[in-house]
């Protein structure tokens, strides 16, 4: 491999490294968030002092009560005026389209599961989101003589069965009834085929109940994040919480370990997200006071993360006016997501598609104006998802001929000018080093040569290359969708595996193979090898270094690789091949005798035109260095 293949591997490396670096947060971001927590804590500490303070009232009313029967006072104690719906018998109820069925709970008047009709488990069953067993979604309020009552633990009244209107769209209504007039209304529509529920809070004269001055109630969300998908660590990796801001960009926690964020700005949404999957809770106005809490569960558990979201939201009792939320229950695809935006103004977008892990700056671009569109296209009207990447590498690739071709041209120059850099060499001794070089430069001027021309068309490619290693992993569409010997595009296509713990296989390679990635470690080598023997960089000094870096990375790759979607695999593997069917192709049409004659010819022309052709800066620098060593060298001589 020629030195601007390898200074392409060295820069894509460094990006990755910077990558890395530029998605943690800074020490003064660190510092910044310690220094608010105190003031994020105020609402929730008031709220939390209420609820001691009315626990302590409860306990000591309760051991007073002489006269009054034991389990009616507590209960008139815990739940002050919402005491008749302490109790009942649960009831559930259905909403449903073609995409999503979720069910309702008149307990709570919550969302007890949300199956996705269209998107199976590991287990051959409905992916469900919002599982009863796993997920607890309530408002928290404070009512008069300090009571505080959380809505999850209180029994709704049906206001009526499931109703559809003439669009389609279905609805249901859930009331907490006080012992007064005073009720508050939860207002579930789905509309037909949509995966986007509408969640409506209505109240009627709660601030009868409520202490004066009352503007806010709490929202309490948490889940756990079951595993969908059968590579547990790849999924791990892509199991995310995320949150917008109102007037910024997404964010999200740590998804390598235990994270704890206490956010001080207005919060617009807030997800709950997996490698395919998200449960979206959308304001109508915002969230404040924001406390996000991520923890990743242990691989025997079935789960991957937990999640738990606390946050306050604005509340008037006396205005009777609606809270709007929305709930995005479905899978992480881009059209899909970024169809909310639609007639949407600049500043009201909800981006609800960043959830999507695309890449940052120029990797995201790419992805989203010309590698999804393009996948859109063909999958249009083409239904195997093997041959629309393998459509995708060939435009791809034709569409970066050109850079190749010039890249490849470089190397033929080089390598043709070979035996007179090897007569330098043989002329100026080692020691000499910069005397060799400065005749080596000399010689690529005179001929119109740039030892770094091939290195731009290289560079160009790395975006995409970039690109792609974050398109296939985030792409549902690969989920579940079978090619040759792969069940399923988005996973690893082992054709062998064990259960016997190796040690270091079982943990950095894992107890499978995958055919793929072996496939795309083998054309990788072999591509290697022909770039290797293509530019002659045997006498370079450090050649037998790169050239065993050049080798030891692909079996690298292909450990990393091991474990990740084998469409992401293939489609490095299809790549390589084509690489290599275009090097043949492109040294084929190179007449290398005649190259080295139009080189010829552009010295002598080059030597006629300007014969005294200022040295250049570059040149400077290099006889100066050379002066230098050889003043060196001679002092040492002197020495001994």
């Amino acid at each position: 491999m020629d030195k601007n293949t390898i200074l392409g591997f060295v820069l894509i490396a460094a990006i990755l490294i910077t990558f890395s670096i530029l998605n943690r947060p800074s020490q003064e971001e660190i510092e910044r968030q310690r220094a608010y927590q105190d003031s994020l804590r105020i609402a929730q500490q008031e709220l939390q002092e209420a609820i001691r303070e009315s626990n302590a009232q409860k306990v000591s009313d309760f051991d007073a009560a002489e006269h009054i029967d034991s389990s009616e006072q507590e209960t008139s104690k815990a739940y002050g005026d919402f005491k008749s719906a302490a109790s009942g018998e649960e009831k559930l109820f259905v909403l449903e389209n073609d995409l999503i069925k979720i069910t309702l709970s008149n307990k709570g008047g919550r969302i007890v599961s949300a199956q996705l009709k269209e998107h199976l488990s590991r287990n051959s069953l409905p992916v469900e989101l919002f599982h009863q067993d796993d997920a607890n979604f309530g408002f928290t309020m404070a009512l008069r003589n300090n009571h505080i009552i959380t809505t999850s633990s209180l029994f709704f009244n049906p206001v009526s069965e499931v109703t559809e209107d003439s669009e389609g769209n279905r609805q249901m209504t859930f009331r907490l009834q006080s012992e007064t007039n005073a009720y508050i209304d939860f207002v579930y529509t789905l509309p037909a085929n949509d995966y986007m529920l509408d969640f409506t809070v209505r109240s009627h004269e709660m601030n009868t109940i409520m202490p004066l001055g009352s503007n806010y109630m709490i929202v309490n969300w948490n889940s756990r994040i079951r595993q969908q998908e059968k590579g547990r660590q790849f999924e791990e990796r892509y199991s995310t919480l995320n949150y917008k801001y109102l007037t910024d960009d997404m964010e999200k926690m740590n998804a390598a370990k235990d994270d704890e964020k206490k956010l001080t700005g207005k919060v617009k949404w807030i997800a709950f997200k997996d490698q395919y999957f998200s449960s979206i809770l959308i304001a109508g106005e915002s969230f404040s006071n924001t406390h996000l809490i991520s923890k990743i569960e242990s691989k025997e558990s079935g789960y991957m993360k937990s999640y738990q979201a606390e946050m306050t939201v604005d509340y008037n009792p006396a205005s009777n006016e609606d809270m709007s939320f929305k709930f995005y229950l479905g899978p992480n695809k881009y059209k899909t997501l970024a169809s909310y935006d639609k007639d949407l103004p600049s500043d009201q977008k909800l981006k609800l598609r960043e959830v999507l892990p695309l890449g940052w700056g120029i990797f995201g671009w790419i992805n989203r104006f010309a590698i999804i569109p393009m996948f859109n296209f063909f999958s249009s009207f083409i239904s195997n998802f093997g041959i629309i990447i393998l459509l995708m590498t060939i435009v791809i690739k034709l569409v970066l001929f050109p850079l190749t071709y010039k890249s490849y041209v470089s190397s033929a120059k080089m390598r043709v000018l070979k035996p007179e850099i090897d007569e330098i060499n043989e002329r100026i001794p080692p020691e000499k080093a910069a005397e060799r070089q400065k005749a080596t430069m000399e010689l690529y001027n005179k001929v119109g040569v740039s030892p770094f021309s091939g290195c731009l068309p290289t560079l160009l490619q790395m975006p995409i290359l970039f690109a792609m290693f974050m398109f296939f992993p985030s792409s549902i569409e690969l989920r579940g969708e079978s090619f040759l010997w792969a069940k399923d595009l988005s996973s690893y296509d082992a054709i062998v595996s064990w259960d016997v713990y190796i040690p270091f296989i079982s943990k950095y390679y894992g107890n499978h193979i995958s055919l793929f990635t072996l496939l795309m470690t083998i054309t990788t080598l072999i591509s290697t090898k022909l770039n290797m023997a293509n530019t002659n960089t045997s006498d370079q000094p450090g050649s037998g270094m790169m050239k065993w870096m050049m080798y030891l990375m692909p079996i690298m790759f292909m450990f990393i690789f091991n474990s990740y979607a084998s469409g992401l695999s293939y489609y490095y593997f299809i790549s390589t091949l084509i690489t290599i069917g275009q090097t043949y192709a492109i040294r084929s049409t190179i007449d290398e005798e005649k190259l080295l004659a139009e080189l010829h010819a552009k010295r002598t022309a080059n030597a006629k035109k300007q014969p005294t052709k200022k040295k250049s800066s570059f040149m400077e620098r290099l006889e100066k260095m050379q002066r230098e060593q050889e003043k060196l060298m001679r002092e040492r001589s002197k020495k001994r």
